[in-house]
C-alpha cells in the first residue's frame, strides 16, 4: 500500500522510538513507565500554582521525553519547581503520578551531575536530606539556621532577624529547643537507617551502570 508503512517496518520503527530516553526514564526514574500514558491536555500545568514560573511544564516535559530530547530535559529547571502540592496528581484525567515523576527526573538528574548549577530548590532539598539521613528525623533548629545561612552570613543574619517572633513561637510551643544544637532526638535504630540507606544507594547506582553499560 503506497504511502503506508509496513507492518514489520512499523514494528522496528516503534522498537527503535523507545530504545532511547524514553526507555531510559521508564528504567531509571519513579513512575518513569507513566510518561507515555500523558494526552498532552495541560490540566496539570493549569492545575499548578507555579505554572507561569516553569521553563516546561510537566505535559511538555513529557513530549520532550518521548521526543527523545534527554540534554535539554535533564538540564531543565523544571523538575525542580515541583513543590509536592499534589493538585496537577488530583485533577490529571488519567491519575498519572506527575508529582513522583518530576521529583524522579530531578533526583536522576542529579545523580548524573546534569541538573541546573545554583538551583535554590535543590539547595534546600539538600539541607532537609543531608539533616534527616543523621538520626532518622529532622533536627528543626539546626535546619533553619542552615537554610537561613545557605546563601552566606549576611543574608543569614537578616533573614534570622525577619523569621524571630516564628522562632519564639516554634520555642513556646516546645517545636524547637536548645537541646537540638546538642544532637536532639533521633530514631530507635539509626545504624539500621543508614543500612537502609546505603543499600538503597547502591541499588541505584547498579540500575544506572546496567543501563549505561
Amino acid at each position: 500500500m503506497h504511502g503506508t508503512l509496513h507492518p514489520r517496518r512499523l514494528f522496528m520503527s516503534t522498537q527503535q522510538y523507545r530504545n532511547n530516553f524514553l526507555r531510559e526514564v521508564e528504567a531509571n526514574v519513579e513512575e518513569g513507565e507513566w510518561v507515555k500514558m500523558c494526552m498532552q491536555c495541560g490540566v496539570c500545568s493549569g492545575s499548578c500554582p507555579l505554572g507561569p514560573h516553569w521553563e516546561h511544564p510537566p505535559q511538555e516535559i513529557f513530549m520532550m521525553i518521548r521526543a527523545g530530547k534527554r540534554d535539554e530535559v535533564l538540564g531543565s529547571s523544571s523538575m525542580w519547581m515541583c513543590t509536592s502540592c499534589y493538585n496537577c496528581i488530583a485533577r490529571c484525567p488519567r491519575e498519572l503520578p506527575i508529582t513522583h515523576i518530576m521529583h524522579g527526573l530531578a533526583h536522576y538528574a542529579k545523580r548524573l551531575g546534569l541538573m541546573p548549577k545554583n538551583q535554590p530548590t535543590q539547595k534546600f532539598s539538600q539541607l532537609f536530606w543531608d539533616n534527616l539521613v543523621k538520626k532518622g528525623r529532622v533536627n528543626e533548629l539546626k535546619l533553619g539556621l542552615s537554610l537561613y545561612f545557605m546563601n552566606g552570613f549576611s543574608e543569614g543574619v537578616k533573614t534570622a532577624m525577619k523569621m524571630q517572633k516564628i522562632g519564639l513561637g516554634m520555642y513556646k510551643t516546645k517545636r524547637m529547643s536548645p537541646f537540638e544544637m546538642f544532637g536532639g532526638h533521633g530514631c530507635k535504630d539509626s545504624k539500621g537507617l543508614q543500612a537502609i540507606l546505603k543499600k538503597a544507594s547502591e541499588i541505584e547506582e547498579a540500575k544506572v551502570a546496567k543501563f549505561q553499560g
